[in-house]
């Protein structure tokens, strides 16, 4: 016979977050791995916050969720606080017991400034990859180093001369003029510069994300933000090098943009070998290299270098920033590339 349709609701729930969520699920692994982390910055987060008034929300907190709304694409903070009120699995990573209140979504643009202003992403971007060092995921001898185009959050119209008595119509009808970013600049995102990565392509109001690669496994060993120029990739190739410290001779793969005189020279300086792909004219990189076996390997492996970029902008929404300005800009970009070696550990068994 058939059942009645009965929708009867139980008043209380004796099985936790911690038992719904299975075993095997991926977020397991990378909650332990975070855990470690936030453990050993609890030192970090006490210099944060005073020892008086009323106490805040965990940083421990605050961070998990924005982990989470990296790892499944969520476009706000509100969206965010929405699926914490009434996902339990959202609730089990964060901390939050199954009564708890969310927060409101104001708290991450309270607390935004706090992270950046004391470096905590950074640091927890440091943290994280001592972890992955100590389990020997890391070749500390091969890398590999590009940078990618982040779209800024302001539009074609915003793009305005500097001099505001020159400005006319909104910026609305731009055809025939001549803009640079000597004489225009974005009135919404000051920071962003007109800029296009290859010829033929269109212009866009864009930032550089540059990633340094470790060879062994994919892991980004560096990474960094800056505004869109033309020797933006070198310049900030070199200061990853720099960043990486010690004195061991390393090798460094790089695509024909990197194939520049002075900078390969800068690498030979700072006892890197310049793995990089050669122009068909003029190129810096010559038989002292390319006769070494080495310099094939890191040329394929150099590649790799692009599903990391593709993570971060199709799952880590870095194509089109939602933020403004180069600080917040480089926080989130820091957030993301966090997330991708948590994910990138996970898999490698890191637990």
């Amino acid at each position: 016979m058939r059942g009645a349709k009965v929708e009867t609701q139980g008043l209380f729930s004796y099985v936790s977050p911690e038992q719904r969520v299975p075993q095997d699920h991926p977020l397991r692994a990378i909650r332990a791995i975070v855990g470690r982390s936030l453990a050993e910055m609890d030192s970090h987060f006490s210099t944060m916050y005073s020892t008086y008034g009323r106490p805040s929300i965990p940083p421990e907190f605050l961070l998990r969720a924005l982990l989470l709304q990296v790892f499944y694409s969520i476009r706000s903070e509100r969206q965010l606080m929405e699926q914490l009120n009434y996902n339990l699995l959202f609730r089990w990573f964060v901390g939050l017991g199954m009564d708890d209140e969310v927060w409101v979504p104001t708290v991450f643009t309270k607390n935004r400034d706090r992270l950046l202003d004391h470096g905590t992403v950074r640091e927890f971007f440091r943290s994280v990859l001592e972890q992955a060092r100590g389990q020997n995921l890391l070749s500390e001898e091969h890398f590999s180093v590009d940078g990618t185009l982040l779209e800024a959050w302001a539009s074609q119209k915003s793009f305005q001369p500097k001099d505001p008595e020159d400005r006319s119509g909104g910026g609305s009808d731009f055809r025939g003029q001549e803009r640079s970013n000597e004489t225009h600049a974005s009135v919404t995102d000051p920071d962003a510069r007109l800029y296009k990565k290859a010829p033929g392509e269109a212009s866009r109001l864009a930032y550089l994300g540059h990633v340094l690669m470790d060879n062994r496994h994919g892991l980004i060993a560096g990474e960094q933000v800056t505004t869109a120029d033309g020797t933006a990739e070198v310049d900030a190739a070199t200061q990853l090098v720099d960043d990486l410290g010690g004195n061991q001779r390393i090798t460094l793969g790089a695509d024909k943009g990197y194939d520049r005189h002075g900078f390969v020279q800068n690498l030979r300086d700072r006892n890197v070998t310049p793995h990089v792909a050669r122009k068909r004219k003029g190129s810096a990189i010559d038989g002292r290299t390319t006769r070494h076996a080495g310099y094939a390997m890191s040329i394929h492996v150099r590649r790799r270098i692009e599903s990391i970029f593709g993570w971060m902008k199709t799952v880590g929404g870095m194509r089109k920033t939602r933020f403004r300005g180069l600080e917040r800009v480089s926080l989130h970009f820091s957030l993301v590339t966090v997330a991708y070696n948590l994910v990138r550990m996970a898999r490698l068994g890191v637990a």
